[in-house]
């Protein structure tokens, strides 16, 4: 929500400053395919030079009404979008099904396979804002 296109958008990736993001932490996010690129043109034209954030209401509203509009259909908290970011982009980069998308586990792969397994596991913790390889074991599987 805090996410101010105008600055964050740098063509082939989201420069996101850590006031934007969960955790603090400043991140790239890269703009891989047509329906993202889509998706940022509208938030542009959503934001103009401010955030997401409609400039009535304060985080915290936004957050509330955000929250109530997920709840009148059906959802809640929407945090299994990081888990399918992350399983689609493990795919992305590997060309296999992460373990918990029913892609083999780690003891099963060649010793080639698991140079690239823990490479794009590095890659992804990055984008989520995370450091440590570990922790993609939440959204991936093991």
């Amino acid at each position: 929500m805090k996410l101010r296109p105008e600055i964050a958008d740098q063509g082939d990736r989201l420069a996101l400053q850590g006031s934007w993001t969960k955790g603090g932490r400043a991140r790239d996010i890269p703009i891989r395919t047509d329906a993202q690129r889509a998706a940022l043109e509208q938030a542009h034209r959503v934001a103009g030079q401010g955030s997401l954030i409609p400039p009535e209401k304060s985080y915290a509203q936004h957050l509330k009404s955000y929250e109530y509009h997920l709840g009148k259909v059906g959802l809640s908290r929407m945090h299994g979008l990081r888990h399918a970011y992350a399983q689609m982009r493990y795919q992305e980069l590997t060309g296999r099904a992460s373990p918990a998308a029913g892609g083999a586990s780690a003891r099963d792969l060649t010793p080639e396979q698991r140079t690239e397994d823990r490479e794009a596991r590095l890659t992804i913790s990055r984008e989520l804002g995370h450091e440590r390889e570990q922790v993609t074991a939440v959204y991936l599987g093991r």
